[in-house]
């Protein structure tokens, strides 16, 4: 028997699904997506296949001797136990650590997408089941964007809002002349949006404006970085150097007269202590094109010609969250706020600034701000949260003090690490730093659809449905849909949704009541739909009652009739509409960030020559620089194991990108395994030669399973191509304590030995 075309969300799009019997055929794009991604047709064989965990395990050290067998996490088999004694154990573990250690001492990490569904959003229903609980540790901040999420609030406003009120692509069509992109606008990144991506615009976009006369310029190391526009001019800027470059253009603004001096006394303050440092009075020296020249590698000449045709053009300037994460990433996010500050075109139709178009699909749409249901949180009752990216240091220093926006804080003693919906063995830098860290828990716990890395690390592993087995609502912000989210397959072998296993926790814990509320998984959807439509009003939408949403399926809200400038109120009456800052201004110096006493971060866009020796000092032993992008074939690290990411792996290894120059000097040919190493470890990965990347860079996408040669020792080999295995765990600065992945020096050398089997997606071995 067959149902088709019932309608299934992911962060990367809406699709129709054909099921056959309780298993999946197929999945096609919705008719109204103008460039579908593919990584759904990764789910069709994935969702039942031999990667998937299929009944609660806990592993075997754990089950006889608890958190004393801590150092076996990752090496030992696993156990597979019935859910009554699986939840037995974990909750008599959590009402140990809270009354031994406080409720302080648990960690609900719980960091990544998960499911694109409101209600089954597993980090929601984490923190709510620790809320109840009593609280917990949490984080703050994202690796994606961390240090502009701390730098902007001092001096333009919160990241999360500005990237809602990016003006509208229609109107860049019809206004812009010229679109400089830092760090490029790759299609690639542009497919994914939290709860939905309905539509994918921004090939669409770029198109519609390169037709219309656009001159696009594409600073980046890597020139696919804009693919979408042929006619973009590529300058290939050196890894890292993007605020010099941002620097000397400001300079020369002012140097030639070319700013905007009006908007500058109206609309900015701190001027002239910027002024001051671009001309190298505290110093001694000026941030000219020829110093930048030195440092960036683009042509002096090149420097002045661009900044002179921004001046004199409409131009949009648009900064990749790429671009912040690295050392000192906080300071090109503050350098790209000064340049369009002194071009004065903030808040116009067709110039002034962005922070990610292509970053998610979201940037730039012409849709409705309303996100649709949410799902009660409650009240954490632990004020403790580190910076998300300092997760290692918080587990290796248990109260060890650092540094953090102004602030002196200190990490608690985690003792349980409460994990659902993320994979930290993705995201986080320096693995073998953090296999380390990750040993020094008494509990790790995590809920998981598939034996990932992280799941093999863990103590207690709980296997959750995925978002095909389950009824829901899918609903992004700005994504301008609302899909019911219907179930499409039965759950496969004993899985359940992360609302089951808590409510049946909660229970053994005596909460409940106070969790479910009373009500059912189905119970909740309709209560939550209906709780969002007061929500809805305030944008301008109707929603229908629930069950005709339901019977419909989908719901496409009515575009605004006002296309979107970015801070056009601002600019139009500062006063009336002030900034968030402290000023209410554009804060081109911060009193407040100055008086951090941070060297880094001296209170004005800043140059660190410091940091800039150090990176050159690694250069002489690590000569490639190492850029790790959001991958092509998958989002972050799901399902790397389905066949769309499986099919560009070379020799079954993640895809290095690198110029000829570097591979002929390596003795490296297109298609060959190498080793990519640096003193934090060593990864294997398949060689894609190109001249459309920088000589001296290389580049490689996050996501590929870490796959440890040997997981016994220290350090081991990983033989699948995780460049996190190679960065650098180190904050970019105290001011934002962001992930500095880009920040990362390596050599690479062919690979000449017997190739290792991938076993990243293996099972791991299991005893009675």
């Amino acid at each position: 028997m067959k149902a088709e075309h019932q309608l299934a969300v992911m962060h990367w799009g809406t699709y129709q699904v054909t099921t056959e019997g309780e298993r999946i055929a197929a999945l096609s794009p919705v008719p109204w997506d103008k460039n579908p991604s593919r990584i759904g047709q990764s789910l069709v064989e994935s969702v039942t296949g031999n990667t998937r965990i299929r009944r609660p395990a806990v592993r075997l050290g754990y089950l006889q001797n608890g958190p004393a067998s801590r150092e076996g996490r990752g090496k030992e088999p696993f156990v597979e136990v019935s859910w009554e004694q699986a939840l037995d154990l974990l909750a008599r573990d959590l009402r140990s650590v809270q009354e031994r250690c406080g409720n302080e001492a648990i960690f609900g990490g719980s960091y990544g997408w998960a499911s694109a569904g409101r209600f089954h959003h597993a980090q929601s229903q984490l923190h709510r089941f620790l809320k109840g609980f009593g609280g917990y540790t949490a984080s703050t901040n994202t690796y994606s964007s961390a240090a502009g999420e701390r730098v902007l609030p001092h001096i333009l406003g919160p990241l999360s809002p500005l990237h809602k009120q990016h003006t509208h692509f229609s109107v860049l069509a019809e206004h812009c002349e010229m679109f400089v992109a830092l760090g490029g606008l790759p299609l690639r990144n542009a497919q994914i949006n939290g709860g939905g991506a309905n539509d994918h615009m921004l090939k669409h976009w770029l198109e519609r404006l390169e037709q219309n006369g656009v001159q696009f310029v594409n600073i980046s190391p890597v020139q696919n970085d804009l693919s979408a526009v042929e006619s973009a001019r590529w300058l290939a800027i050196r890894p890292g150097t993007d605020t010099a470059l941002l620097l000397a253009l400001c300079h020369t603004l002012i140097a030639e007269s070319l700013y905007d001096a009006a908007f500058i006394n109206s609309h900015t303050v701190g001027f002239e202590q910027l002024r001051r440092y671009l001309f190298g009075e505290p110093d001694g020296v000026p941030k000219t094109a020829g110093w930048a020249a030195g440092i960036t590698g683009i042509d002096a000449e090149q420097i002045l010609t661009l900044a002179r045709t921004m001046a004199g053009k409409h131009t949009m300037i648009n900064i990749s969250w790429s671009i912040q994460r690295a050392r000192q990433g906080e300071q090109a996010y503050w350098a790209t706020v000064a340049l369009t500050s002194l071009l004065g075109q903030i808040g116009t139709p067709g110039g002034g600034l962005a922070f990610g178009y292509a970053c998610t699909n979201l940037a730039g749409a012409a849709r409705v701000p309303f996100s649709g249901p949410r799902l009660p949180a409650g009240e954490n009752k632990v004020k403790t949260a580190i910076p998300v990216a300092r997760l290692s240091d918080m587990l290796l220093d248990p109260g060890g003090e650092y540094e953090f926006d102004g602030k002196v804080c200190r990490y608690p003693d985690i003792r349980l690490v409460y994990w659902a919906g993320g994979n930290a063995f993705h995201h986080h830098q320096d693995i073998n730093r953090l296999v380390e860290a990750w040993r020094r828990p008494e509990t790790v716990v995590a809920h998981e659809q598939y034996w990932t890395a992280q799941a093999k690390f863990s103590d207690i592993v709980l296997p959750v449905t995925t978002s095909l087995e389950r009824d829901d609502i899918g609903s992004g912000s700005q994504d301008g849909f609302m899909i019911a989210m219907r179930q499409q397959i039965p759950a496969l072998a004993e899985a359940r949704d992360d609302y089951a296993i808590f409510c049946a926790l909660a229970k053994r814990l005596g909460f409940e009541e106070a969790f479910s509320e009373g009500r059912s998984a189905a119970d909740w959807l309709p209560h939550l739909y209906e709780s969002s439509r007061e929500r809805a009003q305030e944008d301008g939408i109707e929603l229908p009652p629930f069950d005709i949403f339901w019977e419909q399926g989908k719901l496409e809200f009515t575009p605004p009739a006002k296309p979107q400038i970015f801070l056009a109120d601002f600019r139009s009456d500062p006063e009336r509409f002030p900034l968030s800052t402290p000023s209410g201004k554009i804060e081109l110096y911060s009193e407040t960030v100055a008086g951090f006493g941070y060297r880094e971060c001296p209170g004005y866009p800043f140059w660190d020559e410091a940091e800039a020796d150090y990176q050159q000092k690694q250069a002489q032993e690590w000569p490639l620089h190492l850029l790790s992008s959001q991958p092509r074939t998958r989002l972050h690290s799901q399902y790397d194991h389905g066949s769309v990411s499986r099919a560009t792996k070379i020799q079954g290894r993640e895809p290095l990108w690198m110029h000829p120059q570097d591979a002929q000097k390596r003795g490296i040919q297109e298609g060959e395994v190498v080793k990519v190493f640096n003193g934090r470890g060593a990864i294997l990965a398949g060689v894609h030669i190109s001249d459309r990347i920088l000589p001296g860079v290389v580049q490689i996408s996050t996501g590929a399973w870490y796959d440890p040669q040997d997981p016994s020792t220290p350090g081991s080999l990983d033989k699948h191509g995780n460049p996190n295995v190679l960065t650098e765990d180190r904050g970019s600065s105290r001011l934002g304590q962001g992930c500095s992945a880009q920040s990362c020096r390596v050599e690479i050398e062919l690979w000449r030995e017997a190739l290792p089997p991938i076993t990243a997606f293996d099972p791991p071995a299991f005893v009675a």
